[in-house]
């Protein structure tokens, strides 16, 4: 288990890292202050787990550095009372954070391992207010209803349309767009009535969206 004082030195080293990026977020950064990222991290990566690499988690996946997924959630533009839809649970760190912030977050991922490890960790730390769901994510549930932030840490190879209509107006969307052997580009829509606005972010590199559940895992 990493000590106090070297979570608390994860901590201020990434806070510094942000800042010289311009993101300075005080109400993400205390819901991640009280979110230790190390408790996400496999035991194998825990001093880490503040760095700006990439982690391997189970299932072949990985973990977004904490550097990348902190700038997604400040470009989300969270805000109290809101509803927010992630699309790739991972290891749920980033919906913990959210959480903190947000009336409710509903979570999917593809593999049960994940969707099951990611519920034990919110589980430990109190959380109630996150729905953890094994499912396809590019189906929508005819619960879900509307949400106000929708994350996607997966590639479109296409503008993602059937997710940004889950959006209510003034809803953002963050995901990226682009094939898996090609340049790809992080985008925030914006849904603004009946159509969007897309802003260009920053190039990145994740996995394609992948339709299903995992049949093993």
């Amino acid at each position: 288990m990493r000590s106090n004082l070297s979570e608390k030195e994860g901590f201020a080293a990434l806070v510094l890292r942000l800042r010289a990026d311009g993101v300075s977020d005080k109400q993400m950064l205390l819901a991640v202050e009280q979110t230790p990222r190390s408790l996400f991290a496999p035991p194998a990566f825990v001093d880490q787990a503040y760095a700006p690499r990439t982690i391997p988690i189970e299932c072949g996946e990985s973990m977004e550095g904490a550097d990348l997924a902190l700038k997604m959630l400040h470009l989300l533009e969270l805000e109290p009372g809101q509803r927010v839809l992630e699309v790739g649970t991972g290891s749920g760190f980033t919906a913990a954070v959210i959480s903190r912030i947000v009336e409710r977050v509903v979570t999917i991922d593809r593999y049960r391992t994940l969707s099951k490890l990611a519920a034990q960790r919110f589980s430990h730390l109190g959380f109630s207010n996150i729905v953890v769901e094994t499912r396809d994510g590019q189906e929508r549930s005819a619960q879900e209803g509307t949400f106000d932030r929708i994350l996607v840490t997966a590639a479109f190879e296409e503008m993602p349309r059937t997710f940004a209509e889950r959006l209510v107006s003034g809803g953002k969307l963050i995901a990226a767009i682009g094939s898996p052997d090609q340049p790809q580009m992080l985008v925030k829509l914006t849904k603004i009535g009946s159509r969007f606005e897309r802003e260009d972010l920053f190039p990145v590199r994740f996995q394609p969206l992948l339709p299903g559940c995992a049949a093993v895992l």
